[in-house]
């Protein structure tokens, strides 16, 4: 299994920080989202 892990993560090495950033952005948007009532 670790195996599997770590030659899907060295065959995906290129799209893991994109993917990552996209992560980060929409965590980022839903608090924004989740706290727009708040402002209001």
């Amino acid at each position: 299994m670790t195996k599997e892990i770590k030659n899907v993560i060295v065959r995906s090495s290129d799209t893991i920080i994109a993917d990552a950033i996209g992560m980060t952005a929409l965590i980022v948007m839903l608090f924004a989202a989740l706290s727009l009532p708040n402002i209001f």
